[in-house]
């Protein structure tokens, strides 16, 4: 189910929430925790209901680990037992349903091999909520958490605000709020906060994400064909669908949970605005940079091994961030090329500090204006999306030679004339009556609008920060609503999210 579609706004969220508030109200606290969770398989299921096996599956023999510890001799070797069992039974899993068939195809590439594939279809919202019971496996086997109640469990892997694209919530952060009963009242500030992250998120899908992506897909489907100015508003274009896609599904899900009385992690903090590479992972996906941080990079060995070792381990984290993101070459050159940029910022700010003078002053040659550490970070991750969304090697090489190359045949254009919105419908309608001729510009001008409009918001307050207080003034809750009407007559045409494909 989509948190964008009338289904979803206007039937299964007040069920939930007057189910949950009900329940809770008439203190039959474990009833309304099971309501919950059936609601949220409920949500998981509408796309196919035999994913249900699978979740199902994956919870209890989570659980059942977690269980065995309560059981087995408190020893080091039960407990590496039952870490190791955890580890290769959520990757196996994973493995199985989203690398094998590109595991097996590369061995049929590589030694001429002829193994059948076998075409399957990838279970929603496996990455994440595989990667959310591991961390409670792994916290389990290194005595960092309790053994806790099923229900509490199957509630804290289901909640359906962050089921399907996360954030990754960690047990210690969700299930202490389904304990507390305070936290199963009515909250009214945190329930208009709730209200104002969801409806601004929705915006940020329907009517922006969506509008950049009638130019992305657009210029993605035919990278052979494009010219540089094309190739330049194609990658901007995705940037942002990318982002305000990601970000709005990002401000819903916290906005659900606070309806819910529920705390959800941010999982981003304007990332655009970043100074350098690593500066944009602090910003970006944070709960997913945060599991590989702690459950990945830190094991490895951290930055406890001298700088080689450091370098290589943050390597190794993002090439396995980049594969994370798909059964693709395409994602592993883009985690591979983060890797990189990464890796270089790190020996630069190591050269830095070795340049060092006595009194802790720098040398001035090494300092750059903000505006260009801005500029460079944003371009190389702009760059770095070709790879990320491109449909294979060839075609994400493609774009970067059509960037190379300098040509200009007029594409960009056609890029623009795909945003027949219907926002523009009257006015369009009226330049085809009139003079026809200047029907390119009306498209042209609303490209640079919308891209005018982007980079301006990317440096305002963002959602989390203008909701923090959850005061509905009489101003915002008129533009809420104006949003909301605005993006309800949108759904007529509802998309999924990008990261569901992960």
């Amino acid at each position: 189910m989509l948190f964008n579609s009338y289904i979803f706004i206007f039937l299964f969220l007040p069920l939930a929430l007057l189910g949950w508030y009900g329940l809770n109200y008439a203190g039959k606290y474990r009833a309304a925790s099971l309501f919950l969770a059936a609601m949220s398989l409920w949500f998981y299921a509408y796309f196919n209901v035999g994913y249900l096996a699978l979740i199902a599956a994956s919870i209890g023999l989570n659980y059942l680990l977690s269980f065995l510890l309560t059981r087995l001799p408190d020893t080091g070797l039960c407990r590496r037992s039952v870490l190791s069992a955890g580890i290769v039974l959520n990757l196996g899993i994973l493995f199985y349903f989203k690398y094998y068939d590109f595991f097996v195809e590369n061995i049929n590439r590589a030694f001429g091999a002829d193994f059948t594939l076998k075409h399957i279809l990838l279970p929603l919202g496996i990455s994440f909520f595989t990667f959310q019971q591991l961390s409670f496996v792994i916290d389990r086997c290194l005595g960092r958490c309790r053994h806790y109640p099923f229900l509490d469990y199957v509630t804290f892997v289901t909640f359906f605000p962050q089921l399907i694209a996360g954030p990754i919530v960690l047990h210690s952060e969700l299930i202490p709020q389904f304990e507390d009963v305070s936290r199963r009242r009515f909250d009214a500030a945190s329930f208009a906060g709730g209200i104002s992250l969801f409806v601004l998120g929705l915006a940020k899908k329907v009517l922006l994400a969506d509008t950049f992506a009638l130019m992305a897909n657009y210029g993605f489907s035919q990278p052979y064909y494009l010219d540089t100015p094309a190739t330049v508003v194609t990658v901007l274009a995705y940037t942002f669908e990318l982002y305000f896609d990601f970000s709005g599904y990002s401000d819903m899900a916290i906005g659900l949970g606070r309806m819910f009385h529920i705390e959800l992690p941010v999982n981003f903090d304007s990332p655009y605005r970043s100074h350098s590479i690593k500066e944009f992972w602090r910003r970006w996906h944070i709960t997913l940079s945060r599991f590989f941080l702690n459950y990945v990079y830190i094991p490895l060995g951290g930055s406890r091994r001298g700088l080689a070792r450091t370098l290589l381990n943050t390597f190794l984290v993002f090439l396995l961030s980049g594969l994370w993101h798909g059964a693709a070459w395409t994602y592993v050159a883009w985690g591979a090329m983060h890797g990189i940029l990464v890796v270089c910022g790190a020996l630069l700010a190591n050269d830095r500090a070795r340049s060092e003078t006595p009194d802790g002053t720098r040398s001035a040659r090494f300092r750059l204006p903000a505006w260009i550490k801005w500029l460079g970070t944003f371009t190389l991750v702009s760059l770095a999306w070709i790879f990320f969304r491109s449909p294979d090697m060839d075609a994400a090489l493609r774009m970067f030679q059509n960037l190379a190359a300098l040509s200009n045949t007029g594409k960009v254009w056609d890029i623009a004339a795909q945003l027949q919105i219907s926002e523009i419908y009257a006015l369009r309608q009226a330049l085809e009556m009139v003079s026809p001729a200047y029907t390119a510009y009306l498209y042209m001008a609303v490209m640079l609008l919308l891209f005018a409009l982007a980079f301006r918001l990317i440096f305002r307050p963002n959602a989390y920060e203008r909701t923090r207080d959850g005061a509905l003034t009489s101003k915002r809750c008129w533009l809420l609503s104006i949003l909301f009407v605005w993006c309800i007559v949108s759904l007529s045409h509802v998309s999924t999210f990008l990261y569901f494909n992960f």
